[in-house]
């Protein structure tokens, strides 16, 4: 069974898709660091990010793997290393590249082969996976995403004032939004899911429902 959580920056998807997994005995796939990494593979080969045949030699000699709570690049543990703001800033330009996208789709379809999975990103429900089983869109108010987003960075000691977050967010939902490959919008069989207000457990506990009532449907 594959369930997706889609949804802009900032909405808790890995953290709500972490926890759904758990309860579930279900794998999970962050499919958004996938992206980062790619990210961080071509800031440290000083690629171009809008020159698809150098991400595609990115591609090409970078190993990717996803042991269970880590994310390693040829090896090196880079769970933390992706999350600055440095690879923030500079994921965009790779999550629009045609290159990547197909290569990483590629390889998140392959991950899901005869698992039961929870796979979290902004167009798992639409690209990746149309016929999942259970497909959600998690978001949040802009404010509120910004909020938890500094929280995330101010325990790294990486310091952003609230105006700026607010703007950074804005600007990359409407990019992601409005992008020609895979816009991120809500599957049309998507359960839509506010988080303003509710706590991980709340999201989470709505989610389980909704999936287990689909698979005793099944």
């Amino acid at each position: 069974m594959i369930v997706t959580i889609d949804g802009p920056a900032g909405a808790g998807k890995s953290s709500a898709a972490r926890a759904l997994a758990r309860r579930l005995g279900f794998d999970y796939l962050d499919t958004g660091a996938m992206y980062r990494v790619v990210t961080l593979a071509a800031l440290r080969a000083g690629a171009d990010l809008r020159d698809q045949e150098a991400l595609a030699r990115v591609l090409d000699a970078m190993r990717l793997e996803m042991p269970p709570g880590r994310v390693l690049l040829d090896g090196e543990d880079v769970s933390e290393r992706i999350r600055t703001a440095e690879v923030t800033a500079a994921s965009g330009a790779v999550a629009d590249s045609p290159v990547v996208r197909r290569r990483l789709v590629a390889m998140q379809q392959a991950q899901a082969r005869g698992r039961s999975l929870v796979s979290e990103g902004r167009d798992q429900g639409t690209v990746v996976f149309p016929d999942a089983a259970c497909k959600f869109f998690l978001s949040a108010a802009l404010e509120e995403r910004a909020r938890r987003r500094g929280a995330e960075l101010a325990a790294r000691a990486e310091a952003v004032a609230p105006d700026v977050l607010v703007a950074q967010i804005d600007a990359r939902d409407r990019r992601d939004a409005a992008r020609d490959l895979a816009p991120m919008r809500p599957a049309a069989d998507a359960v839509i899911l506010d988080s303003t207000g509710l706590t991980l457990e709340q999201v989470v506990d709505r989610m389980e429902a909704e999936v287990r009532r689909r698979a005793t449907a099944c």
